[in-house]
């Protein structure tokens, strides 16, 4: 088995950052030319056989599969429920709880995106999620994710009081709890296969 295992000659960044990083796995992706239609059904986005990240995944394609329509459905399935800024800030909270640089780039990039405030999305990255955040509604969705993301037990009704006293209703409160709750896990998972890689220049 280690005779698979890669090893990579890079300076693997150390740093919370908005910026687009890479990412390379420990372990082969599946090359493109080996990709049979099974696999194409599993990566469900063909774009994401660029990603190396996938190309591992996809070696089990039912699941990949499963994961990625979750995936989609939570950050892009917007017919009510929370804000597609709150989702990816929720999903940029476990990230910075995870450790996980690659993951916390994604998704406060998105954030800043959507919210139009990179300042309050950096604040998070480089003060960590007790940096102070003046509107309540992002305060509340910043620790339900902390407390969800360091053991579900953490998360508690002070969290979905904070959420609702916020002006959130019950199904942006799902939203927000679905949000962290997969991307804590896809965080570890990620964290376990492989390394962010510092941006193109």
């Amino acid at each position: 088995m280690t005779d698979h295992v890669l090893a990579h000659d890079i300076e693997v960044p150390n740093e919370f950052t908005q910026d687009q990083l890479g990412w390379e796995a420990w372990l082969e992706p599946l090359p493109v030319e080996e990709l049979t239609e099974r696999h194409w059904e599993g990566l469900v986005d063909k774009g994401r056989a660029n990603s190396p990240y996938f190309r591992l995944l996809v070696r089990d394609p039912d699941i990949l599969g499963a994961r990625t329509r979750t995936d989609n459905d939570i950050f892009y399935n917007e017919r009510g429920g929370l804000s597609r800024a709150l989702r990816e800030l929720s999903a940029a909270a476990a990230s910075r709880t995870t450790g996980c640089i690659f993951c916390a780039s994604v998704h406060s990039r998105f954030a800043s995106q959507k919210s139009k405030r990179p300042d309050d999305v950096q604040r998070l990255l480089d003060g960590g999620t007790s940096a102070p955040q003046d509107d309540p509604q992002w305060r509340a969705v910043i620790d339900a994710s902390v407390a969800l993301t360091l053991t579900p037990g953490e998360f508690g009704p002070e969290h979905i009081r904070a959420l609702r006293d916020a002006g959130l209703d019950d199904l942006a409160i799902a939203d927000a709890i679905h949000g962290a709750a997969f991307f804590n896990w896809a965080n570890r998972l990620m964290l376990s296969l492989g390394e962010p890689t510092p941006p193109e220049a």
